[in-house]
């Protein structure tokens, strides 16, 4: 009976687990039919989301480029207009005497020079000199207690797309009340009106041409790439940028070229294969001078070539808080002037009037005033330069927001030959050189700090000196003085910029104490001479020694 009990137990369990084992086949075929379809409808919704995601995409694409094409293809526009009031103080200016001046109108035959030839010049020169009997020096207190000026900018940008980038300003600076654009020459290239200073400088109310050049980016491996063609934004440099209240400047480095010329940059991002931060390197061209296209008369053609200049601008460093720059610059026969207008003193040429194959040296007075042409006539030498830049901002808080920057400059000149021009051939002067050609090496020093001050203001505190020998392209610096960069001497300048509505509306007081060493600051011909040593041979030009300006300015900006 048990036997039978058991088979009987045993035969329902198979049963029931056979039973079981049917319905959870039927169930797993049913889970797999519904995953199959589930799975179905997911490839299908996948496929009409790629194919919703392209059409998205591709009208992502047209309203970006559409988008693109509204807000970028075209130029903006940014303006800028200061209005300043300057007061001007020369103190113990030096010039040669009436006495010794007329001596160049007097006609040689009554003992002048007017008429001489270049050896009986010189011969007069040296007798003066010998004997005692050059005239003493006049010396003399200038002032313009009060001068206004306006400067405005129109400044354009435009991004055609991610690679292709233009920028231009035009400019123009005037001084109220004066449109002629043309100054007195009293010695300083300044007092030219020329390529290198024609915006940068008062010259009258003409709208004039300072920058326009285009960006072309592209990156090669990990290196980007730019080129640059055009007329340079190489004026106001670094670190001249803080003085100016923008935290944008030009290419040189202010010590070395503050200048408007025309040319082309190359331009390599160097961090990612170096590693350090902001690493980066620069190589320019220019040129200062075309010395064919209207610069000749019809029978005759000054000797000159153009004048080409090269150079590089390396990021050594930049974490954002420091950086250090090198700037090197070298130019090939550099001409005795530039092409440009003046009001000259006098005019001096020579000619060959007795028909016996020597020229004779004239002078003759301007007493009308009448604005001449200037261009060079000679090559004269070679020029390069050095400038090694550090600036460091010390604190990285708004309210202890203290920049500080520091270069050291050098320059090196060769002289070629002496200039063929009349009035420079008669005071044997070369580049940087009188009466010998020898090369000469000029430093300079420049240092500034600027200072938080209440009310989101700013104050600057700058210095700058100049060795001897030294000489920069510093011709475009925004001052009526002369470029204070380019002083044989020394400058202190204090100023204080107080924002009224951030950078879009600010004014601006400050000083400048020009205190010269040398003569000829900012003029490549002739060796300078001690101003404490100066007789009126070297004045023939007036020589200024100490200057004080002071000035206060309200600046719009959007």
């Amino acid at each position: 009976m048990k036997k039978i009990l058991t088979v009987f137990c045993v035969f329902l369990f198979l049963m029931v687990f056979s039973g079981m084992n049917l319905y959870a086949s039927d169930d797993i075929q049913s889970l797999k039919d519904e995953l199959k379809e589930i799975q179905t409808k997911i490839e299908k919704m996948e496929k009409t989301n790629k194919e919703d995601k392209e059409e998205i995409e591709y009208i992502s694409d047209r309203l970006d480029k559409a988008e693109l094409h509204t807000a970028t293809d075209k130029i903006s526009l940014g303006i800028e207009l200061r209005v300043e009031a300057q007061s001007l103080q020369y103190n113990d200016m030096q010039a040669a005497p009436a006495a010794l001046l007329g001596g160049f109108f007097t006609p040689a035959s009554q003992g002048g020079f007017n008429g001489a030839t270049l050896n009986q010049i010189h011969q007069g020169m040296a007798n003066m000199q010998n004997t005692g009997q050059i005239p003493a020096l006049e010396k003399y207190d200038e002032d313009n207690d009060i001068i206004y000026t306006n400067k405005f900018y129109l400044n354009m940008k435009a991004k055609i797309n991610n690679q292709l980038n233009f920028a231009g300003r035009l400019a123009a600076y005037k001084v109220w009340g004066d449109s002629t654009g043309v100054k007195f020459y009293q010695g300083s290239m300044n007092d030219v009106t020329m390529d290198g200073n024609t915006s940068s400088l008062p010259h009258g109310d003409t709208i004039r041409l300072e920058r326009a050049y285009f960006v072309y980016s592209k990156e090669v491996g990990d290196v980007p790439v730019s080129l640059s063609l055009g007329r340079r934004p190489s004026t106001y440099g670094p670190p001249l940028e803080y003085a100016n209240y923008s935290l944008e400047a030009g290419s040189p480095f202010a010590p070395v070229i503050n200048w408007q010329f025309d040319g082309a940059s190359l331009n390599f991002g160097l961090e990612s294969l170096t590693g350090i931060p902001g690493a980066g390197i620069k190589l320019c061209y220019g040129v200062g001078f075309e010395g064919d296209w209207g610069n000749s008369y019809s029978l005759s053609q000054p000797d000159v070539d153009d004048v080409h200049l090269c150079g590089l601008i390396a990021t050594l460093f930049d974490d954002g808080d420091t950086i250090v720059g090198l700037n090197y610059a070298h130019a090939w026969d550099i001409t005795d002037g530039f092409t440009g207008l003046t009001v000259m003193p006098f005019i001096p040429y020579k000619a060959d009037k007795n028909q016996d194959g020597t020229d004779e040296y004239y002078f003759d007075p301007n007493n009308g005033g009448f604005i001449g042409r200037t261009q060079p006539v000679t090559e004269i030498g070679d020029w390069d330069a050095a400038c090694l830049l550090v600036r460091r901002n010390l604190y990285n808080d708004i309210e202890k927001d203290v920049d500080i920057f520091l270069s050291g400059t050098w320059s090196h000149t060769n002289p070629s030959s002496f200039s063929k021009n009349p009035l420079y051939e008669v005071m044997r002067q070369g580049l940087m050189s009188t009466g010998d050609l020898d090369d000469q090496d000029g430093y300079s020093i420049y240092a500034g700090a600027i200072l938080p001050m209440p009310y989101d203001a700013k104050l600057g505190l700058e210095y700058n000196w100049g060795s001897k020998y030294w000489f920069n392209f510093t011709g475009a610096e925004d001052t009526l003085v002369g470029s204070k960069l380019a002083t044989r001497g020394t400058v202190y300048e204090g100023y204080y910029i107080q924002p009224i509505i951030s950078q879009n509306f600010f004014v601006k007081l400050g000083t400048r104490y020009y205190n010269y060493k040398y003569t000829g600051s900012g003029n490549p011909l002739g060796a300078p001479v001690r101003i404490s040593s100066l007789t009126s041979l070297d004045a023939i030009m007036p020589v200024v020694d100490k200057v004080w300006d002071s000035y206060l300015s309200a600046t719009l900006r959007f």
